[in-house]
């Protein structure tokens, strides 16, 4: 049976902490930004924990990266 093989692109985006958390980016922010407050424009340039759901999913996805439980 051939090796599994890691999403490159998830890979890119997303970062596993220690713990197996998923920390990504926030979405909306690449166009439109004038008609976007300072204080939205500040709290999208923060990063944020993926949900449960959406963190199985990732991790699935590139299951041979290697990070502590």
């Amino acid at each position: 049976m051939p090796k599994l093989k890691t999403h490159k692109g998830i890979k890119k985006r997303i970062k596993i902490t220690a713990k197996g958390k998923v920390i990504m980016a926030r979405a909306g922010k690449s166009h439109l930004m004038s008609g976007k407050s300072g204080t939205k424009k500040q709290s999208l340039r923060k990063k944020k924990e993926a949900s449960p759901a959406f963190s199985k999913i990732m991790k699935k996805a590139l299951h041979n990266i290697e990070y502590s439980k």
